[in-house]
């Protein structure tokens, strides 16, 4: 079986009133490959029904409280075709994103997601390098390497969460099955790549920077790393791979990497 652009769709997880959301929309309208477009929220505003409007695109509203793992659940139970990307409301999408997925996710052995190579957007300039980003491309190679074997995956995991959020594609079947953990208020993502990492599959991946991820005073990890949660979920998900002292020590670097999140 060979997936196209038919076989895939972005879901837009819409909160609030983002004033990137429209930036979003239109990047992933210019890709180079079509496939479908819609939004989820849980948060319903004027902002988000316009968009919808204005670009033609189904409108889905969840009745259930904001929150990450909720939200973003609801979003992959919107779609209908097997690969799905949730797409963030302030990030950038660059052309190619869908073409360079849809031909990695073709040639990978039981592929359980895609991911890319990303860089940031902060206050109007755009980062492909930094220490940050270098140490996550260090934390990919096992992953890139050697996509198929369980421990290449659980290595690149181990040390932290290299893997950019947004430039995430997920096989749909494979991602219901392990719904994000909702005990998380930020690592939800790096929880459900280890849970995923035990499966059988391969992590499929491109080292091409297609997403621009946005930094952001307002952005949801700038918030979490502001009242220091992120500290505990580090540690509950270092623990999964080492004893207790290596990830006491783990999570005290991670802290100290992560400061760069911050404007």
């Amino acid at each position: 079986m060979t997936w196209s652009g038919e076989d895939h769709s972005f879901v837009i997880c819409a909160y609030g009133e983002s004033p990137y959301l429209e930036e979003c929309i239109l990047s992933l309208r210019r890709q180079s490959v079509r496939s479908a477009v819609m939004l989820a929220t849980s948060t319903p505003n004027e902002l988000i029904r316009s968009l919808s409007s204005r670009y033609g695109l189904p409108l889905f509203i969840s009745g259930r409280e904001p929150g990450l793992a909720g939200d973003w659940n609801f979003a992959l139970g919107c779609a209908d075709t097997p690969l799905v990307t949730l797409a963030h409301q302030d990030d950038v999408y660059l052309p190619e994103y869908t073409g360079t997925m849809l031909s990695a996710m073709n040639r990978a052995r039981e592929p359980l997601l895609f991911s890319s190579g990303y860089g940031e957007l902060r206050e109007g300039e755009t980062l492909t390098s930094s220490k940050l980003l270098n140490i996550k491309k260090l934390l990919r190679t096992p992953m890139a390497l050697f996509p198929y074997p369980r421990w290449s995956r659980r290595l690149s995991l181990a040390f932290g969460d290299p893997i950019c959020c947004p430039s995430v594609t997920f096989v749909r079947d494979k991602a219901l099955e392990h719904p994000f953990d909702d005990s998380f208020a930020c690592d939800l993502d790096w929880a459900e790549w280890e849970t995923l990492s035990r499966e059988r599959g391969s992590f499929a991946f491109s080292p091409r920077t297609l997403v621009l991820h946005r930094i952001h005073p307002a952005s949801e990890t700038s918030r979490i790393l502001a009242d220091h949660r992120r500290s505990a979920e580090d540690y509950r998900l270092f623990r999964r791979f080492w004893p207790e002292r290596i990830a006491r020590w783990l999570t005290a670097l991670y802290a100290a990497s992560e400061k760069s999140n911050e404007l």
